[in-house]
Formats: C-alpha cells, sequence, structure tokens
C-alpha cells in the first residue's frame, strides 16, 4: 500500500531534538527554531555522543559565527515560506532585516559568499517545495497556491516551477495523479 503523508518539517526537527537531548539527559531550553540554550556544563563524552546522536537525523552544531547567521536566514525564510501564518504582504527582504537585526544588503552578500548562491534563489527554491507539498496534498487550486505564496499570477508561479524542476505545476499534477491511480489499481 501507498500513502501520501503530509508533514511539518519545524515540528519534526523540534521533537527529535528535543528526544535527543532528554534521552542524553541534558537540560536545556528550546529558544526558537534552530537555536537551543544548554543550562549546564557538558561533559566531552556526553557531548560527542549527543552531536552523534542527532547528526544520524541530518542535525548538525553550529558554531561558526557566519555559518550561525547563515543558518538563521535559512531557518526564517522557511518560517517565512512554509508558516500559514506568516504576513505575505511583507516584502522578504523587510521581513529577514526586521527577524534577523541586521540591513538585508548586509544578509544578502554574506548568504551569496558562503553559500554561492542568492537569497532569492534560496527563497525560490523554498516556494517551489511549498508548491510540490501543496499540489501533492491536493488541497488547494494552482491559483490559489499563487497567492499564498504571495505570486502576481500563477504563470509567475508557473514560471519559476518549470525553470526550477523541469515541469509545469500541471504537468506535476498529472503525474501525482498518474501516481495515485497506479497504486490504487495495485490493491
Amino acid at each position: 500500500m501507498k500513502v501520501f503523508i503530509k508533514f511539518d518539517f519545524n515540528t519534526i526537527c523540534n521533537r527529535v531534538l528535543e528526544e535527543k537531548l532528554k534521552e542524553s539527559e541534558i537540560k536545556y531550553r528550546i529558544l526558537g527554531f534552530g537555536e537551543v540554550e544548554f543550562l549546564e556544563k557538558i561533559a566531552p563524552e556526553k557531548w560527542e555522543q549527543f552531536t552523534q546522536n542527532i547528526h544520524s537525523y541530518g542535525i548538525e552544531i553550529v558554531e561558526n559565527q557566519k555559518t550561525i547567521l547563515i543558518q538563521k536566514i535559512k531557518d526564517a525564510i522557511i518560517e517565512m515560506v512554509f508558516n500559514d501564518e506568516a504576513n505575505v504582504s511583507v516584502k522578504s527582504s523587510v521581513y529577514l532585516a526586521e527577524k534577523l537585526n541586521h540591513s538585508y544588503g548586509y544578509l544578502s552578500n554574506l548568504f551569496s559568499e558562503v553559500t554561492y548562491t542568492s537569497i532569492e534563489n534560496f527563497i525560490i527554491l523554498q516556494k517551489i517545495e511549498y508548491t510540490k507539498q501543496l499540489i501533492i496534498n491536493n488541497q488547494l487550486s494552482l491559483t490559489e497556491i499563487a497567492f499564498k505564496l504571495n505570486y502576481s499570477s500563477v504563470s509567475h508561479l508557473s514560471s519559476q516551477f518549470k525553470n526550477t524542476t523541469g515541469l509545469t505545476p500541471s504537468a506535476f499534477q498529472r503525474i501525482i495523479k498518474k501516481r495515485r491511480e497506479l497504486a490504487t489499481n495495485n490493491f
């Protein structure tokens, strides 16, 4: 049997992190997405075990200041794109500058320097990933998705989707529909 699963990336990450912190018996406080304050000094062997445990889930401790800020930029973008309550009318440059207390120019230059891509490209990639999830979950029309993600039109969304994936959103919808039909017919 094949099923389609909807998931919340933020919730999954926080739960895994909380479970691993509790398993390691480390006193902590989660400050925000991707930010944890340790409330005690941690023995080196306990720290090593904890970092290995979370690494198997693709979670890493970031220690370099530039890398920390880049991760905060990525987390803020993911929160901005995937959060249903986010204010879609605010420009991403304003949102990031206010959220991270740095000028957008500084954030943009740093992001490009470290990741070799622009903030704008990262935002587009996140929007396309979210679009794919919404199409797979079959909850909204393309018009509703375009509006939800603050695109000026469905054609703008379609253009970015095709440039990123090589498929139009409609073609992607047909593929998902065909896979569901095949999965249903195999039972």
